[in-house]
């Protein structure tokens, strides 16, 4: 299962938009008002391998990720995955993809799931929070870099 969100289209760059991740540390609070905490786990870069810890709520639930990069191409992709090898099975990883939309760039974002239907009915509640959360961030996207 793919839960799947494209933001407004964004008067920026894909420069720009890596930009955004690039300074997550100060402006993840700003980005939506239930993240909670950012903190890079290695040296600040959008490269292979290099890890971060965040925290936000979702559906009133509190969620703690460790992750790392994956898979990075400058201008269209950003891709992570949890660190910890259970959980990437069943959350094997989490992209933003840049491309051209009208007026500028808009920022698709994919969580990628391994759950089956019976367990995306019992959990329908928290995905469609999810959604909106994902929905939110790239409203929210659009405005941060839009004003910057």
């Amino acid at each position: 299962m793919i839960l799947s969100e494209t933001s407004p289209p964004i008067r920026t760059t894909p420069d720009r938009i890596f930009g955004f991740f690039a300074a997550m540390e100060t402006i993840y609070t700003a980005w939506h008002p239930d993240h909670l905490l950012f903190r890079w786990l290695d040296p600040p870069a959008i490269a292979p391998g290099v890890r971060f810890y965040f925290e936000e709520r979702i559906g009133g639930e509190l969620l703690k990720k460790e992750v790392a990069f994956t898979r990075i191409e400058p201008g269209t992709l950003i891709e992570f995955a949890p660190t910890m090898r259970l959980f990437r099975l069943l959350l094997p990883r989490i992209t933003f993809h840049i491309r051209p939309a009208q007026d500028g760039f808009a920022v698709t974002q994919e969580i990628h799931l391994r759950i089956g239907p019976i367990a995306a009915w019992l959990n329908r509640r928290m995905l469609e929070a999810v959604r909106r959360h994902m929905r939110e961030e790239g409203e929210n996207m659009k405005r941060l870099l839009e004003r910057a």
